[in-house]
């Protein structure tokens, strides 16, 4: 699973309109942008190894770079959220999703860019089937 492929399952979720990997155009209002985040928690290995790992994990952070009006980039935040939250028979890559792990209660705040554009994150483990 990539983050590309991540990014390509969140378009179809109905919030935003322009989406990327890694790094977004901070120009464009209304992006989405898929980041890996690291966790060093776990291995994710079951015993036995590699070949008895049936479960793999996908860390990432959503970021939600919305426009000049707070109460806009929440609300479309929250709406991302909820989507995540209630997403039932997720399979991207091919690979069927078991779990959303939403890593935060609610999309946290990170203030404004400096062009003054609201920024919200999210928090999302993806386990899927290997």
């Amino acid at each position: 699973m990539t983050l590309a492929s991540i990014r390509d399952y969140i378009k179809t979720l109905g919030v935003g309109e322009h989406f990327s990997i890694g790094k977004i155009d901070v120009n464009k209002e209304k992006s989405i942008g898929v980041y890996q985040r690291p966790d060093y928690s776990n291995a994710q290995t079951q015993l036995g190894g590699q070949v008895n790992t049936k479960t793999k994990v996908k860390h990432i952070s959503i970021l939600i770079h919305w426009n000049k009006n707070a109460k806009e980039t929440e609300a479309n935040a929250e709406t991302l959220y909820e989507a995540l939250l209630n997403a039932t028979n997720v399979t991207i890559d091919s690979q069927p999703v078991n779990y959303i792990d939403l890593r935060m209660p609610e999309p946290a705040d990170l203030g404004t860019d400096d062009l003054g554009i609201y920024e919200r994150v999210i928090w999302a483990d993806f386990y899927f089937q290997k």
